[in-house]
C-alpha cells in the first residue's frame, strides 16, 4: 500500500523545524558540507512522490513526444482541397480530420462530419446532368467509342427536345433520385431527363389550383369589410371633401404647432428658415448692392431726371454726356442690370428729341 500522505498541519511544523536549524546557514556558510546538510533537511521534510506514478507520467509524454512526431512526418502528405468560388467550406471534409490530425478542433473551417459526403446538394430536377458529359475530360479510349457507337446510332437517336416519360414518372411520384436509372436504357436514353423551364408538377398544380380556388376577390372582399362597419352613414363626394378638408386642416395646423415649437427652441434648420421668410436669405454681394441701392438712387435716373427739366442737348451733346455717363459708371462699376437700365433710359432720351424739334 502507498504511505499515507502527511497532513498539512504536520508538513508545517516540519517545514518551521528545516527553517529553524538552516537559519543562517544558506547564505553565510557556501561549503559544500553545509549544502549537502541543507538539501538533506528539506528532502526529509517533502513528501515523497509514488515511483509508479511518476513512471506513468513519463511514459505517457513519451508517447505524446511520439504521436507528435509521426505526425509531423505524415503531415507533409496530406493537404486540404482547394475551395471553389461560391462554395461553404463547411460542407468539405476536413482532409487532416480525415487522417486523425487535424488539431483545429470547432475553429477548422472545414467539416469534421464524415458522413457530410453524404449530406451533398440536392439533384437538379432542372438540368441534364449528361449536358456536362464534355470531350474535354475524355481520354483517347473513350473518344474512340463514342465516335464508333455515334456512327451507327445517329440515325437512330436523334437529339430531341423531348422530355422521357419515365424521368417525368419518377419526379411526380418522388422516386427521382441520384441512384434512379432511367428504365430506358438508363444512359443511353436519348430523351431529356430535364424538366423544361417553367414547368409545374401536377402535385403543384393541384395544390396552386386549391390555393386560387380558396382566394376571394377583391370586390368581394371589399363587400365583406363594408358589410363590418356598424355606421350607416352613406358615403357622397360631399362628405369625403369635407373628411379630406378636415384632414389637411390638421395636417397644416400639426405642422405649424411643430415649426413654432422648433423656432421657439431655435432648432430650425436652414430650409425651415428659407420656407418660413425667404427674405432673410441674400447673399453677401447682392446684399451690399441692395442697400446701395436702396441708400443712393442710380445714376441713370439722375440723368434722366436733369435732361427733362433743362434744355433739350444736341445729338453730339447727347452722345458726349452718354459717353461721360458711361464714363462714369465705368469708375463705379455698374452690375449688368443697371448698364441695360442706363442703356433704355438713354435711348428713350435720344428717340424723344426730333419729336421736341419738330
Amino acid at each position: 500500500m502507498p504511505p499515507k500522505q502527511q497532513s498539512k498541519a504536520d508538513l508545517a511544523k516540519k517545514q518551521k523545524i528545516v527553517e529553524d536549524k538552516t537559519f543562517g546557514l544558506k547564505n553565510k556558510n557556501k561549503s559544500k558540507n553545509v549544502q549537502k546538510y541543507v538539501q538533506t533537511l528539506k528532502q526529509s521534510v517533502q513528501p515523497q512522490s509514488d515511483p509508479s506514478k511518476t513512471a506513468a507520467k513519463k511514459k505517457k509524454e513519451e508517447e505524446k513526444a511520439k504521436d507528435k512526431e509521426l505526425n509531423e512526418l505524415f503531415k507533409v502528405a496530406v493537404s486540404q482541397p482547394k475551395v471553389p468560388v461560391g462554395v461553404d467550406p463547411k460542407s468539405i471534409l476536413c482532409e487532416f480530420y480525415k487522417a486523425g490530425q487535424c488539431a483545429k478542433g470547432f475553429k477548422c473551417k472545414f467539416s469534421h462530419d464524415l458522413n457530410i459526403q453524404r449530406k451533398g446538394e440536392k439533384i437538379d430536377i432542372y438540368s441534364d446532368k449528361r449536358d456536362h458529359d464534355t470531350m474535354e475530360e475524355w481520354d483517347q479510349e473513350t473518344l474512340e467509342k463514342v465516335v464508333e457507337s455515334k456512327k451507327n446510332e445517329y440515325q437512330q437517336n436523334k437529339p430531341t427536345d423531348i422530355v422521357c416519360k419515365y424521368f417525368l414518372e419518377a419526379v411526380e411520384k418522388k422516386q427521382y433520385g441520384w441512384f434512379w436509372v432511367c428504365p430506358n436504357g438508363g444512359k443511353n436514353c436519348h430523351y431529356r431527363h430535364a424538366l423544361p423551364p417553367g414547368y409545374v408538377l401536377k402535385s403543384q398544380m393541384k395544390a396552386l389550383l386549391e390555393e386560387e380556388a380558396e382566394k376571394i376577390p377583391i370586390e368581394e372582399e371589399i363587400e365583406n369589410q363594408r358589410a363590418k362597419v356598424t355606421t350607416s352613414t352613406p358615403m357622397t363626394t360631399e362628405l369625403f371633401m369635407q373628411w379630406k378638408k378636415k384632414k389637411m386642416a390638421e395636417r397644416d395646423a400639426g405642422l405649424a404647432a411643430q415649426m413654432a415649437e422648433r423656432a421657439k427652441n431655435d432648432r430650425m434648420s436652414g430650409r425651415e428658415l428659407f420656407l418660413s421668410d425667404s427674405s432673410l436669405f441674400v447673399d453677401d454681394v447682392e446684399a451690399h448692392e441692395k442697400y446701395q441701392r436702396d441708400q443712393e438712387p442710380p445714376v441713370a435716373e439722375q440723368k434722366v431726371s436733369a435732361n427733362s427739366n433743362g434744355d433739350r442737348p444736341s445729338d453730339s451733346a447727347t452722345a458726349g454726356g452718354g459717353a461721360e455717363v458711361t464714363n462714369d459708371d465705368d469708375d463705379d462699376e455698374l452690375d449688368i442690370d443697371e448698364l441695360n437700365e442706363l442703356e433704355a433710359s438713354l435711348s428713350k432720351v435720344t428717340i424723344q428729341e426730333p419729336d421736341t424739334a419738330a
